[in-house]
């Protein structure tokens, strides 16, 4: 049963949490307020992967077993230390003011919330229509096993170091690899994503046996590996960094070194043992936002490659 409610202290702001003993993962055993705990254990890591980006929160108001809330909308009665952004939707002509978190009271006050992942844009307040974030998503088909991914990523670490650009790999807290690379706010989504379409189509080149660029699901071999370029369009997001995903395992999506992918168990990474790693190695993507790097080539290829026929980005936006 759900217990007392009881305050948490994140730097010099106290947060109430409610319900901390509620069950969110019956796999672990593990309540609401284990979550807390494990948010502040990766403090600084987690609001580094979030911070100053308009912000979708995946809620669980009655832990996994119910319903599953997007939450895009700051609701009211927040409290007035909460930063938000403000972001348009110009296809339904509506706008939604997100959550922008700039510091750990933020990250403590979501999960009150029910918040279990956090999933940030690709851009930042200052400019939300110009990315900062380019995104590498190996997303597996249904048959493809780890190993596929293992390679693949492989692959994706050489061309990157081909061309100059340091990616920062992370679990995806399920069967999948990330990998991020900040670049300059120079483009917007359309060119972001174009850019990650002529990435894909050269790791499927150098892996034409594991890797697929297909986009409609029906048509992929489901022993393939997917590079969804597509997470790169405007308000499409995915589990930052840290957060963990809303599965029975508690699994965390966790930054990972590249000479690790070979061994690591993805699994194995929740929030049981993620802290216990944070502490011993720090926040592996800590050095991130400190070179940014330029999408030129990238666009040559993307040129090249219509040049040679072969279609533009071939999915909905």
């Amino acid at each position: 049963m759900a217990g007392k409610a009881t305050v948490i202290e994140v730097g010099d702001l106290e947060v109430r949490v409610s319900n901390p003993d509620r069950v969110y993962f019956p796999e672990l055993g593990a309540t609401k307020l284990d979550l807390v705990r494990y948010y502040l254990a990766v403090g600084d890591g987690i609001v580094r992967a979030l911070r100053e980006r308009p912000c979708m929160l995946h809620r669980f108001p009655d832990g996994l077993a119910g319903e599953k809330v997007h939450q895009k909308r700051v609701p009211n009665g927040a409290p007035p230390w909460l930063e938000t952004v403000r972001v348009t939707f110009p296809r339904y002509n509506r706008h939604a003011d997100e959550v922008c978190v700039t510091k750990p009271a933020d990250v403590i006050w979501a999960v009150q919330m029910s918040t279990v992942e956090f999933h940030p844009w690709n851009s930042r307040r200052a400019d939300v229509e110009r990315p900062d974030e380019w995104r590498i998503d190996l997303d597996p088909m249904p048959d493809c096993p780890f190993g596929t991914v293992r390679r693949v990523a492989g692959v994706v670490h050489e061309v990157l170091d081909e061309l100059g650009i340091t990616g920062y790999p992370k679990t995806s807290g399920g069967r999948g690899l990330h990998v991020y690379v900040r670049i300059a706010p120079r483009w917007g989504f359309a060119e972001v994503r174009r850019a990650a379409l002529a990435f894909a189509r050269e790791v499927e080149r150098r892996a034409p046996d594991d890797v697929t660029t297909t986009w409609w699901r029906k048509d992929r071999d489901p022993g393939s590996l997917f590079v969804d370029y597509n997470q790169n369009a405007r308000d499409h997001t995915i589990a930052s960094a840290y957060s963990v995903r809303g599965v029975p395992a508690a699994t965390v999506s966790t930054p990972v070194r590249w000479d690790e992918i070979a061994d690591v168990e993805p699994m194995e990474l929740t929030i049981r043992t993620v802290p216990a790693r944070y502490a011993e190695l720090g926040d592996l993507h800590a050095d991130i936002d400190d070179q940014e790097f330029s999408l030129e080539t990238l666009l040559e290829w993307a040129d090249r490659d219509e040049r040679a026929g072969l279609s533009g980005p071939n999915s909905p936006e």
